[in-house]
């Protein structure tokens, strides 16, 4: 039944385009019509993955299209994405950013969650181990990110508290929050705005990153 449906939707819109004439080839609208239709067949749902999660995003399609020219995305274009994405992060609803760097730990190193295979009341880990590594005693990581070793000492936080740096504290909050209101085709999980990781969660990730005690930063 799926290679049937896979073989229908790309059919339908190559064969939508042989009656518009063999003079000119496919626009790149087209191959992109194609492709969604690819995309949409070949995923069903299960669990809690559902079809929702393959939706148009524009930041993705322009990032995307920039990607393929080869190209950076055009500033104008990329100065809108992250003044969007910046109107969806949320700041603490008590004023405090940070929570228990232990328990940040194991969020961070955990991958599990949001799968089909996982139910919807199960606690989602940050999965960050899979493009940074995190401490100095980690001898597997991604590297996909930068390496959060030392994250706060390298930028002089050695009180978090303290109003010298608060710039920091507020500046990775919002990163873990949408990280495209940053930079406006970063590939880091949008945890806060994208409901992967609660308020709470962020918070022990945030004192897993500054907390002087932290793994992080010894």
């Amino acid at each position: 039944m799926m290679k049937k449906t896979l073989i229908a939707a790309v059919a339908a819109p190559m064969v939508a385009l042989g009656l518009q004439g063999c003079s000119t080839g496919p626009s790149s609208a087209d191959y992109d019509q194609m492709a969604a239709a690819v995309i949409k067949a070949s995923f069903v749902e299960r669990g809690i993955a559902t079809l929702d999660r393959i939706g148009p995003d524009m930041a993705n399609d322009l990032c995307a299209q920039a990607d393929v020219a080869g190209k950076p995305l055009d500033p104008a274009l990329a100065k809108k994405i992250e003044e969007a994405e910046m109107k969806t992060i949320k700041w603490p609803s008590d004023g405090k950013f940070l929570g228990d760097w232990k328990q940040g730990e194991q969020i961070a190193q955990s991958g599990r969650g949001l799968t089909w295979s996982d139910q919807a009341n199960m606690v989602n880990g940050g999965n960050c181990y899979n493009c940074h590594q995190i401490s100095k005693e980690e001898i597997s990581f991604g590297n996909l990110g930068p390496s959060l070793y030392n994250y706060g000492k390298l930028r002089g936080v050695t009180d978090p508290n303290s109003p010298a740096a608060k710039p920091i504290v507020e500046y990775t909050w919002g990163k873990l929050w949408n990280a495209r209101a940053y930079n406006a085709c970063s590939q880091m999980p949008r945890a806060g705005s994208k409901g992967i990781l609660t308020e709470q969660q962020i918070k022990h990730i945030m004192a897993l990153l500054l907390d002087p005690e932290s793994p992080v930063n010894k």
